[in-house]
């Protein structure tokens, strides 16, 4: 069985990427994958020094099993001043290859204003980086105010069908990659 752990990258309590990140996972979980969301609200970290061992913080090493024993990943982030957040750009310094090299990753954004690729692009570099592979579909929620309802359900039919193919792409995408001989893998 496929499992996707889900990142959410805000702090805020009433977090719509948090929202649309719960949307996402229940529908991968509907198409027959094991999830688990990480919400970095919950977790205690450190800031990143560049050091890889962080013995008076066990959440770093639940985090980085977690993403190790995954199979695909989403990252959900509020776009702040036209990137990423900074929570979630310290949970990711805080892993590296060993625990997404190879992995399947998709990204979802989180907008005040008008929808852009910001945040996404520089997921795209971020994973690049560290050898995962990101589905071409992504999901940017711009006026994200006005895109859930009070229950946090989404209010748009068009962005309903835009996860739903979000989730669809995730889970065809991390089967193909698994299917891979090691051997193969390797190459990729």
């Amino acid at each position: 069985m496929i499992k996707v752990v889900g990142i959410g990258g805000s702090l805020r309590a009433d977090s719509y990427s948090q929202q649309a990140l719960e949307i996402a996972m229940e529908r991968i979980e509907a198409l027959g994958a094991e999830v688990e969301v990480l919400d970095l609200r919950e977790l205690d970290l450190p800031f990143c020094d560049g050091g890889k061992d962080y013995p008076n913080h066990p959440d770093v090493e639940k985090l980085r099993d977690a993403v190790r024993e995954a199979d695909g990943i989403i990252l959900a982030t509020p776009e702040y001043h036209g990137s990423i957040s900074g929570v979630l750009k310290n949970a990711l310094d805080l892993m590296g290859f060993e625990e997404f090299s190879g992995k399947v990753t998709g990204f979802i954004s989180v907008l005040g204003g008008q929808s852009n690729s910001n945040a996404l692009n520089d997921l795209r570099i971020i994973m690049r980086w560290v050898h995962a592979w990101t589905i071409p579909e992504q999901v940017a929620i711009g006026q994200a105010w006005k895109a859930f309802n009070q229950q946090g359900e989404l209010v748009d039919s068009d962005l309903s069908k835009r996860l739903d193919a979000f989730a669809q792409s995730l889970l065809e995408n991390t089967h193909k990659l698994r299917s891979l001989p090691e051997r193969e893998m390797a190459s990729v």
